[in-house]
């Protein structure tokens, strides 16, 4: 009789889901006996082996707002267990200072997830790379190439410009109706990264602008709804209808830009950038390491970061704007006194525009584009507020929880852009405003960002007022979470003021 045992496939799957499954309650049991080693124990939230502190983090809040909630009863400085991964949640802005800037290169690492590593070809992007030396040259080569467009050029001033009087076209067919702007904004902002990064501009109906919005909301959407992959990698044998629509996004994605990169390295000239994708070629390759999949994951996180999170911002403060009709009435004196209505506002008037400078950075407080930051790993063995931290340790900042500090800001949870005035009236930026992080990891595109944001809102306010539709609500203000902190849709009524 032969004994030989024959397994079926669907029986060894199971038993090597039942393997790898015992691997990580034995990972999780070790990380437990490691952490219990250090100076001062820290508040842990209860968690069970495999699953960690998941079950103790279901709840109908949004993540910074349990976070906020978890620190108010375990302290400015706890950790958890996100399945395997020990992990650290800050919401304090000395300790948060202490992750970003004092040990600034002993957090400067990033937790290799299944998503992100889609998402940028194996962490060949700026954000969610792991640090070190490739990273550093690559960073100095995309802050090298944004300077060509940032404060002392036009450029970028004149791709904004162009894309604010083409969204105020937009808003003028719309005048007196109720109109959604989110729309009309993204497309506005998602055209000014076009023509920024590969110098394309578009008419709203292009096809080739629908693909755009297209590929970059389904990469939105996907990564916004979270997934288990990103805690337990093993997951992936199983069908994922998250994952599979992200492939298919960042297929377009990929061969949209490969196509434009193509077209570039055939006719640019080194030494003259028309744009992004021409200042990059010119300093990549060499000894730095920069290959065309790190100019190509560039290129993508600048509609990634750049097209979700300005977009939210404006339509933040439109939102606030329509609570708080004083504001927008103060807002319309300082343009016409300091700008008056006979040309553009531009980048040299910022000095003479503090009040919206300080509105838009009251926005940015209050609901901030990014609540919690993208997840540090501690490089090495390290310290944090007192407490040893190991070598793998993930810390999350929420810069929620920062930004609505009673002891930091008086009544945290109203709308006060004179937070960021002084007695004179000028511009301050107190120490625990932290919307762009800080540090070795601090956001490459915040001198873009600011431009555009200051530009686009300016010309709007120049140019229109904004009120609440006849019988319509106020924008409800809680927000929605995603990839960003976006705010729920609402309508707007236009109206011209010249």
């Amino acid at each position: 009789m032969d004994s030989t045992l024959i397994i079926s496939p669907e029986t060894l799957t199971l038993y090597c889901i039942v393997a790898v499954l015992l691997l990580f309650v034995l990972k999780c049991t070790l990380g437990r006996r490691q952490s219990s080693r250090g100076a001062k124990a820290l508040p842990c939230l209860p968690s069970v082996p495999f699953l960690g502190s998941l079950l103790h983090l279901r709840s109908p809040l949004p993540p910074h707002l349990l976070f906020s909630k978890l620190a108010s009863r375990y302290g400015p400085l706890f950790s958890l267990y996100m399945g395997p991964h020990y992990t650290l949640v800050v919401s304090e802005v000395t300790l948060a200072r202490e992750v970003l800037l004092h040990r600034g290169k002993d957090f400067a690492g990033r937790p290799k997830m299944v998503t992100t590593d889609v998402l940028t070809r194996g962490g060949k992007d700026i954000a969610f790379a792991d640090y070190n030396t490739l990273w550093r040259s690559h960073r100095r080569l995309v802050q090298s190439s944004f300077a060509l467009f940032g404060e002392g050029s036009s450029k970028l001033q004149t791709i904004v410009l162009d894309a604010a009087d083409n969204l105020c076209s937009d808003l003028q067919a719309c005048r007196g109706q109720s109109v959604d702007m989110g729309p009309i904004i993204m497309r506005a902002v998602t055209n000014v990264v076009c023509r920024l990064v590969f110098r394309s501009t578009y008419e709203p109906h292009d096809p080739e602008l629908q693909q755009v919005i297209y590929y970059n909301n389904g990469i939105v959407q996907t990564i916004a709804h979270g997934s288990l992959v990103d805690i337990f990698p093993w997951l992936q044998i199983f069908p994922n209808k998250d994952l599979a629509k992200l492939r298919e996004c960042v297929y377009i994605r990929d061969k949209l830009l490969t196509t434009k990169l193509e077209e570039h390295k055939l006719t640019h000239t080194p030494g003259e950038p028309r744009d992004l994708l021409d200042a990059l070629l010119s300093g990549s390759g060499g000894e730095g390491g920069v290959t065309d999949d790190h100019i190509l994951m560039t290129a993508a996180e600048a509609f990634g970061a750049g097209v979700e999170t300005t977009s939210s911002t404006l339509l933040w403060t439109i939102a606030f704007l329509l609570h708080y009709p004083e504001v927008q009435e103060r807002l319309h004196a300082e343009l016409d006194e300091c700008v008056g209505r006979d040309r553009h506002p531009s980048l040299s008037d910022r000095t003479s525009l503090p009040f919206l400078e300080s509105v838009l950075s009251e926005v940015m407080r209050i609901r901030p584009a990014s609540p919690i930051l993208i997840p540090h790993v501690a490089m090495q063995d390290t310290s944090l507020g007192g407490h040893d931290v190991s070598k793998g340790t993930r810390v999350l900042v929420n810069i929620w929880a920062i930004h609505h500090d009673p002891k930091h800001w008086e009544k945290p949870d109203q709308f006060r852009p004179d937070r960021f005035l002084d007695g004179m009236g000028k511009r301050i930026t107190p120490p625990s405003y932290l919307p762009f992080g800080a540090g070795p990891r601090v956001c490459v595109g915040e001198s873009l960002a600011r431009i555009e944001l200051f530009l686009l809102l300016s010309r709007l306010l120049q140019k229109f007022h904004f009120s609440v539709p006849y019988g319509a609500s106020l924008p409800d203000l809680r927000g929605r979470f995603g990839v960003v902190l976006q705010p729920q849709r609402y309508t707007v009524t236009v109206k011209l003021r010249h």
